[in-house]
């Protein structure tokens, strides 16, 4: 048995699609504003990723960027503008910011409707509520839609999350409760982590080892979602890409899991472009989606 490859690009483009349509409705394109600290290599990555993609679907761009020896009043006054800003409807700011400045404090200071990355704490409460409408966060958003696309109904099955991020763990938590499943959230204290997963019919993993789970941690015809990706070295002297799965021996037993790359990754940046069009819709009255 070779497990359904769940190809999370392919999803991403439809839900981009999707997005693109709606915006071209609205009375105004949306607005996506991001706050760059730093020179950190993948965040530029990641940023220009975003960026790329937003202008793709039609959106208004607009970056702030920071060296690395910013103060949190800096960071703060420019999200209080961002707030302000009547053509911007989404703020993002690129974690992790520098040791100076609070996370925490630069979170709670965006404006909750404009949290397009659904990490302000009335978002998070909306979220573990089973909130509808409710900005959640990407990463967990996408992987609820890659799950859902093999198994539309998830009441009474087994779910094991690995990883208690405030990002992806507790929110993809929230998510499987809200959908009927049981939950399960291990951690770096969790004993025997492998027997809870042989347990999972559902298993999200979102931890940042490289290929941590092997075959032997699977169930049998179980749902794998590999958030991590991790770079690894390679007997030519050059790298590559890997989750937190052992891909190939695990999809000699998973039911369906997704790739690294290609699987978690593209929807969490369509995610955010879709989280943008809901604030955008709601800052311009649109009630229901068009």
């Amino acid at each position: 048995m070779t497990a359904l490859r769940i190809d999370g690009t392919a999803m991403a483009q439809s839900l981009i699609a999707e997005v693109r349509d709606k915006a071209n409705r609205l009375g105004r394109p949306p607005g996506l504003a991001v706050i760059l600290v730093g020179d950190d290599p993948a965040s530029h990555v990641y940023v220009r990723s975003k960026l790329k993609r937003a202008a793709e679907v039609g959106f208004e761009n607009r970056i702030a960027r920071f060296s690395t020896d910013v103060t949190e009043a800096e960071i703060l006054s420019q999200v209080a503008a961002f707030n302000a800003a009547a053509d911007i409807d989404g703020i993002l700011v690129q974690l992790p910011l520098p040791d100076q400045v609070n996370t925490l404090r630069v979170m709670a200071a965006i404006d909750p409707d404009k949290d397009v990355d659904g990490l302000h704490a009335l978002n998070a409460g909306k979220v573990s509520q089973g909130g509808v409408n409710a900005l959640t966060p990407c990463t967990p958003l996408g992987c609820m839609m890659l799950i859902k696309s093999v198994a539309p109904d998830l009441t009474g099955m087994n779910a094991v999350v690995l990883g208690s991020s405030n990002i992806v763990g507790k929110p993809m938590a929230a998510l499987l409760l809200a959908e009927r499943a049981t939950v399960t959230v291990a951690h770096i204290h969790t004993r025997d982590t492998p027997f809870l997963c042989r347990g999972a019919d559902i298993l999200v993993t979102a931890v940042g080892k490289p290929e941590l789970v092997r075959a032997d941690w699977v169930k049998p015809r179980a749902i794998v979602i590999d958030v991590g990706i991790n770079r690894v070295a390679t007997a030519d002297g050059g790298s590559r890409l890997v989750g937190d799965v052992a891909f190939d021996e695990v999809s000699k037993v998973a039911g369906a899991i997704t790739p690294v790359p290609g699987g978690v990754g593209p929807m969490t940046i369509a995610c955010l472009m879709l989280n943008t069009l809901m604030a955008a819709q709601a800052r311009q009255g649109v009630t229901t989606p068009s």
